[in-house]
């Protein structure tokens, strides 16, 4: 028994060979070829498919050939652990990030990253940020929400298309915030660099109250004005309309 056990386990571990790398590995001794073939397709092509549905504009960017190769190559070189499907888009960002082909753009892993987030953002687990007072801003600490998400890219990723393909980044980064409303929509917008140390600020130091973080953001930014102060109160009020930072909760007793 335990050598039929052996054998078996033998035989699978070859066909998992041949399915993840048939240009390379043999279709396993004793079995018959038109089935392999029919398992090696099928198994390429809901990969092809369950990717191609997530990152479309990186598709069109790479064109289909090099789309193509650049699953079979994830097939090849990946060992998934995410236990469902919806999981193996995030496991393909991480495996662009480290391991992307020399021959592929040089932005590729972050428009991945770009396109993917809008599909980590709508199956997020988080809620909203509870209802706050706009008059506590200042005086309390605050928090951003878990559905806004700031982001800084190298390259000009929400403008990347088969017509725009930079060979160079530009000498600034791209700032974006994507958030999820509650409607369930997602919303990107771009965001002044400004905005985004705020937010970044908000998160690294989260038990300063508002007026504090804005003063360091003026200390940061090396003005002291009344003009900067006004305009950083109006982005912190906009920003918790939006619902993409509120006043922490305050803890009982």
């Amino acid at each position: 028994m335990a050598e039929i056990m052996q054998t078996l386990q033998q035989q699978q571990q070859a066909l998992t060979r041949y399915l993840r790398d048939p240009d390379h590995c043999p279709i396993p001794p004793g079995m018959d070829v038109a089935r392999a073939q029919v398992y090696r397709d099928l198994i390429f092509e809901n990969m092809r498919a369950l990717l191609s549905g997530t990152f479309p504009v990186l598709v069109s960017v790479l064109g289909q050939e090099a789309w193509r190769a650049c699953v079979r190559r994830f097939l090849r070189e990946h060992r998934c652990v995410a236990p469902r499907f919806a999981d193996i888009a995030g496991e393909f960002v991480g495996y662009l990030a480290a391991r992307q082909s020399p021959d592929e753009p040089a932005f590729v892993a972050e428009l991945a990253h770009y396109e993917w987030v809008e599909m980590a953002l709508l199956q997020a687990q988080a809620e909203s940020l509870p209802a706050s007072d706009e008059a506590a801003l200042l005086d309390q600490p605050l928090r951003v929400s878990p559905l806004a998400w700031p982001l800084a890219y190298l390259w000009p990723v929400h403008r990347l298309a088969p017509g725009y393909q930079p060979t160079t980044p530009p000498p600034q980064p791209t700032l974006l915030l994507v958030r999820r409303t509650p409607g369930f929509a997602v919303r990107f917008s771009e965001l002044s660099p400004l905005a985004w140390r705020l937010l970044q600020r908000i998160e690294q130091f989260p038990g300063l109250a508002g007026r504090d973080q804005l003063f360091a953001l003026a200390r940061e930014a090396g003005v002291d004005s009344n003009e900067f102060m006004d305009n950083a109160v109006m982005l912190l009020r906009q920003m918790h309309r939006e619902g993409v930072v509120g006043v922490q909760a305050q803890s009982g007793g």
